[in-house]
């Protein structure tokens, strides 16, 4: 699965209105509470991507499935995890569907509960390669691939908003 998602970044006019600077509201259709913004287009991607990895980490913690991404709609750039966040997320979803509990995880890896808890949380900084790891003791892979980066739309260029 890819674990990217679509995100409307939109200009708030509010906020050009009141003050006068640049601001985007972020916001993910598929996933309950992901909202953000940021100053800038190019703070806005990066606000995206911190608050996407928040959100889905409430979807882990609740034991809940993930949001199956959908295709983008108009208006609305792809936003993607961290190549270490999507490995992560996809030892969940093989650990949920193979019905592996973290102590058997910890297990196969010879590694202990509290360095378990740390792997199986996206927002831990673990070596990708640890992450690798978990992922082949589950019977998967990760592939990485890469995309343009998203660019504002063509509405948010020409600074009519939405």
């Amino acid at each position: 699965m890819r674990y990217a998602y679509p995100c409307l970044i939109e200009r708030d006019l509010e906020e050009l209105e009141a003050t006068g600077r640049e601001a985007y509201v972020i916001s993910f259709r598929e996933i309950r509470g992901a909202n953000s913004c940021g100053w800038s287009w190019a703070e806005a991607l990066e606000m995206a991507q911190d608050c996407l990895h928040v959100a889905l980490t409430f979807y882990t913690d609740g034991g809940l499935d993930l949001p199956t991404p959908s295709s983008l709609r108009a208006g609305e750039v792809m936003i993607s995890t961290t190549p270490t966040v999507a490995a992560k997320l996809a030892l969940y979803n093989a650990m949920r569907e193979q019905r592996v509990t973290a102590e058997q995880l910890a297990e196969r890896l010879e590694i202990d509960g509290q360095a378990i808890q740390k792997l199986l949380n996206p927002l831990y900084r673990s070596h990708i390669t640890t992450v690798r790891r978990a992922l082949s003791a589950v019977g998967r892979e990760l592939i990485v691939e890469d995309c343009p980066v998203a660019s504002p739309p063509e509405a948010i260029i020409a600074g009519s908003g939405s």
